[in-house]
Parts: structure tokens; sequence; C-alpha cells
């Protein structure tokens, strides 16, 4: 049997980044765009700069769940990346606000029911 610290390990868990530059020129665009973050809202993904955001996955198949969903909900306009990488890999981002650099967030606790 696994350990619990080998099941969650940084190399294990994943986050799952969606970089995307919709048009608004109209209003059905707007709606689109809305609508499109508002579902990776509501599939736990938080807002990491204005079209970057990013979800913690305990698994590379959770993740696997995640990139799915983000593609079932894809406008038809626009321009979508969808990117993963490890924990590992994230914890190396380096962060500033302006020129003084800036302490990254912990991911937060997601209750995951089975």
């Amino acid at each position: 049997m696994e350990s619990y610290l080998t099941r969650l390990n940084q190399y294990r868990c994943m986050w799952v980044l969606v970089f995307f530059d919709l048009p608004t020129d109209t209003i059905t665009e707007r709606r689109a765009a809305t609508r499109f973050r508002k579902n990776l809202l509501d599939d736990g993904f938080g807002m990491f700069q204005f079209s970057i955001y990013t979800r913690f996955c305990p698994s590379r198949e959770n993740a696997s769940v995640h990139i799915k969903r983000t593609k079932r909900a894809l406008p038809k306009k626009g321009k979508v990346c969808i990117m993963q990488i490890t924990d590992k890999q994230f914890g190396m981002m380096e962060l500033f606000h302006g020129q003084k650099e800036a302490e990254l967030e912990p991911p937060s606790q997601q209750l995951e029911l089975f």
C-alpha cells in the first residue's frame, strides 16, 4: 500500500493552467466569454491573472477530468491554451509585484467527495 506522502508528492500532484484570449466585441461574444470564465470558476479554478486561471489537482487522472470539462466548455471563437505542470514545477515559479518578489500562495485545501 502506498503511503499518503507518496500519493500526494510534488511530482504526482498537478496544476492545470488555462490561458485564454476571447473576443468581446459583441454582446454574444461577451456572454460566451463570461460563460467560459464562470465554468472555470464553477469547476474550482481560480484567477491567477486576468486571462489565466489555475487549478490544483491531486493526481494526473484528476487533472485529465478537469481538462476534459474545460474542453467541453470551449467557446466557438477565441484562443484557449490548457497546460498541466507538476506541483514541483509550479513551486519553482518566481512571482513579482512590480520589482518586489512576492510569495506564492499555497494551494487551498479542497474537499473531494468520492
